[in-house]
């Protein structure tokens, strides 16, 4: 079984959004390694000037995107009706489709707050269909407690760990697409078999890994070469992503919150949006 390995590390950088919301990004549109992710937003914070402005109504055409709280409230209005208040530890999964206008409110836990935001692409079959949206708070999200500071969390697809697949509550993304939160102290080891055919990388959000005698730190976001099997070490406390998908082999034309396949697309998505027929 061959061992995935560190192939490139890219450093996460100071950015803003929304109403000057401060967050660090890592994206990839323009790298065909990082499909079907697009970018990695985290938002963390003990001061409330960082974000509270907030995401105020925006638009998006042909992504999915997926909000994780670590730690805070994550408050979701879209022109659907749909309304949702994440709390600590849970997931909210929106695909945009055809067109979505929605907004977002971050909101301190006990002074903290930390989350993050992942863009999903979505593939030409289904840029144009109705948007989606579903919530999973805390409770629903599947955990196993591999020892006791060893702790793995699928939010989305399947995992397989020393034998036992475990079933993430979100399954029905454009594209199969596993996603896990793993915590651990320094000396634990994380082995998981991931389908071959998936790309995958890693966030780490907190401490530093080992991955076959390449290190990585906190802020760093770790693309995988192929393979089926991985061994992560925690080298010091540690909490990760684990980002893993089926790549989608089409092109990318991306202008702020649309993601199309040509500029056409982008410039049609333009028009829509600002003739009120985005969401039609």
């Amino acid at each position: 079984m061959a061992i995935r390995q560190i192939q490139q590390i890219l450093r996460s950088h100071p950015s803003s959004d929304g109403d000057g919301v401060k967050i660090q990004r890592v994206h990839g549109f323009d790298n065909a390694a990082f499909s079907p992710f697009l970018m990695v937003d985290e938002l963390k914070s003990d001061q409330a000037a960082d974000y509270i402005g907030g995401f105020p109504p925006h638009p998006h055409r042909g992504i999915e995107t997926l909000t994780y709280m670590l730690r805070g409230h994550f408050q979701h209005q879209d022109h659907m009706g749909n309304k949702g208040e994440l709390k600590d530890g849970g997931a909210q999964w929106m695909s945009a489709g055809k067109g979505v206008i929605h907004s977002e409110m971050p909101i301190m836990s006990d002074g903290q707050l930390h989350g993050f935001q992942i863009w999903i692409n979505l593939p030409a079959s289904k840029k144009m269909l109705p948007a989606q949206y579903h919530d999973f708070q805390s409770d629903v999200i599947t955990e196993k407690q591999l020892s006791e500071k060893n702790l793995i969390r699928v939010i989305a697809g399947d995992l397989t760990i020393d034998g036992d697949t475990l079933t993430g509550p979100l399954q029905d993304t454009g594209v199969p697409t596993t996603i896990a939160d793993w915590r651990a102290a320094a000396g634990e080891q994380l082995n998981s078999c991931l389908n071959p055919d998936f790309q995958a990388m890693l966030y780490i959000y907190q401490g530093a890994v080992s991955i076959e005698g390449r290190h990585a730190k906190a802020g760093e976001l770790v693309m995988l070469t192929a393979g089926e099997g991985l061994a992560i070490t925690a080298t010091e406390e540690t909490g990760l992503l684990l980002l893993s998908g089926t790549p989608i082999h089409e092109p990318v034309a991306h202008y702020g919150p649309f993601v199309m396949n040509t500029m056409d697309e982008i410039e049609q998505a333009i028009r829509d949006y600002q003739t009120g027929q985005l969401t039609d």
